[in-house]
């Protein structure tokens, strides 16, 4: 039974490997793709290639490097593949979420590694830093693109050419490469989901003005000192020339009030305790409560000008005062559940995270180049693709023994 599970679950691999790999064109190109993948998934610890091609039947240590380093194969039409196909059994869509992660290194040859600040590290350390855009439901989340943030040192002309860096581009801060991957995820005709990030994005208003711009709802992160004007049904933009009742203007309701004080002037009965998901230890549950209110940055200090918006705060029992809080431009009947649950949503990306890094070696590169770094990312997803789908088809544990027996008959 063992043996027939394991064959069953070869077959599966080798034809999602049959399609998704077809995008490389040349017979070679999908060979060594094939073996690459197999390799991420059936080697343990560190993901050197050496070990990979040991650990495979038809590896070339080479072959595989030549393929990843140096094989000209464009990653953008396998990784829109790659969505399309998981998307198609992962819907309905609940958030598209960005995030990014760090992939600490030891020199400074790595194409993109300075001493920066990391999520994963905690701390300023010398590092790459991947900004990712995910698609979630409530049962899975899988990532759908990799950008990866240039330093502007990077750009240099010596630096771009030894990391072979193409010429058109550009440096763009995180929030900006999170707008490329949004973008070419709507390009790609990915359902849409309510845009889903942290602080590092949320409280750049560009970003939320760029989200809003292209039509997306969203529920992002912000910091404690966001300054806004609590809207009491009058509030906004008397430019805008709406019909009925005139709209104040925003001198008239007095200085903006950071979202600290805006949420802890509330009365303790509109803070209500909310369970947005069963954990490891029991319910997920805290306190949380919501308003309308007009974010006041681009009106004071110009640029694109915001609607009002939600702020969603949480505020733990143990703590003396609010600690987390959300700007969303959800519909004005959105309860507060579905706020939580979208704005909680992101744990996900955590555990996809530690998965692609400790299981499939993502962060396992010890190449240089910009093109081998793309390479090795796509294919890091295209396993972790395919063990998305073994979930669902198997109905039970993620992480399957695969090709526990790689020379078994």
């Amino acid at each position: 039974m063992v043996m027939d599970t394991i064959r069953a679950q070869r077959e599966r691999l080798k034809g999602f490997l049959d399609e998704m790999l077809v995008t490389l064109g040349r017979s070679e190109r999908r060979q060594w793709g094939d073996v690459y993948v197999r390799g991420l998934l059936a080697t343990g610890g560190r993901k050197a290639t050496a070990s990979m091609a040991a650990r495979v039947s038809d590896g070339n240590v080479q072959a595989m490097q030549q393929f990843i380093g140096q094989s000209p194969w464009p990653c953008n039409p396998l990784r829109k593949g790659l969505a399309r196909r998981l998307v198609e059994a992962l819907h309905p869509v609940a958030a598209w979420v960005v995030d990014d992660t760090g992939f600490p290194k030891k020199g400074p040859h790595s194409v993109g590694v300075a001493r920066q600040y990391s999520g994963t590290l905690g701390k300023i350390g010398n590092c790459q830093v991947a900004v990712s855009l995910h698609y979630a439901t409530d049962d899975a989340a899988v990532p759908l693109d990799f950008a990866l943030y240039l330093p502007e040192e990077w750009l240099e002309e010596e630096r771009r050419q030894k990391a072979g860096i193409p010429k058109d581009v550009t440096f763009q801060p995180k929030w900006a490469l999170a707008l490329v991957l949004i973008d070419r995820a709507l390009a790609w005709e990915v359902p849409r989901g309510v845009i889903v990030a942290d602080v590092g994005y949320g409280n750049t208003t560009e970003f939320r003005t760029g989200l809003a711009e292209r039509k997306l709802l969203f529920a992002v992160g912000v910091q404690n000192t966001t300054a806004v004007w609590v809207d009491s049904g009058n509030l906004g933009d008397p430019s805008r020339g709406r019909r009925g009742r005139p709209r104040r203007k925003l001198l008239e309701v007095g200085a903006p009030m950071s979202v600290a004080e805006v949420s802890q002037s509330w009365p303790q009965e509109r803070w209500q305790r909310v369970t947005w998901r069963e954990g490891t230890k029991g319910p997920m549950t805290r306190r949380f409560a919501a308003a309308r209110v007009l974010p006041s940055h681009s009106y004071q200090h110009g640029g694109p000008k915001e609607e009002t918006l939600w702020l969603l705060a949480e505020w733990p029992e143990d703590e003396a005062a609010p600690t987390k809080f959300w700007l969303a431009n959800l519909p004005g009947n959105t309860s507060l559940l579905s706020l939580v649950r979208l704005a909680k949503i992101r744990w996900w990306i955590e555990q996809g995270y530690q998965q692609l890094k400790d299981e499939l070696g993502l962060d396992h590169y010890e190449g240089r180049s910009w093109q081998g770094w793309h390479h090795h990312v796509t294919m890091t997803m295209l396993a972790f693709g395919f063990l998305a789908l073994e979930s669902l088809y198997i109905k039970k544990n993620f992480w399957t023994a695969l090709v526990s027996a790689e020379g078994a008959t």
